[in-house]
């Protein structure tokens, strides 16, 4: 990935398209949105391929992720909570604690972040 440098942001193009990235919501992607929307997604993809290996069938999948920074510090992120919202899954909570541990292992992101930043998930089914 090639960055260049504009007059308040940083752009790369990448194969979907352009990458805007700023420590200013006005002029792009915020570093820490792209590095939690990371976890979340890649979270999320996880679970829906381990869902669809084991032939669970749902409707739907959603995540909140809500995200602490430490103020006092360099504003970095400590803590991201994922809560996911699973619709019409067609399993049992019990099944889906265990497809959870292994969406955490088989998560790149989260592998990669995860000694650094403190993430929790819960997770319903609607």
């Amino acid at each position: 990935m090639d960055f260049k440098m504009k007059e308040n942001s940083f752009v790369t193009d990448l194969e979907y398209g352009r990458l805007e990235v700023s420590g200013n919501s006005e002029f792009g992607f915020r570093p820490y949105q792209l590095l939690v929307s990371s976890v979340a997604v890649c979270s999320g993809g996880v679970l829906r391929k381990i869902l669809e290996k084991k032939r669970i069938s749902y409707n739907d999948i959603r995540i909140n992720a809500d995200v602490k920074r430490n103020e006092a510090g360099a504003n970095e992120v400590t803590d991201i909570h994922l809560h996911f919202k699973l619709y019409e899954v067609d399993t049992t909570k019990e099944k889906l604690e265990k497809i959870f541990e292994l969406t955490r292992k088989n998560c790149p992101i989260y592998q990669s972040v995860k000694d650094s930043i403190r993430i929790t998930e819960t997770f319903e089914c609607i």
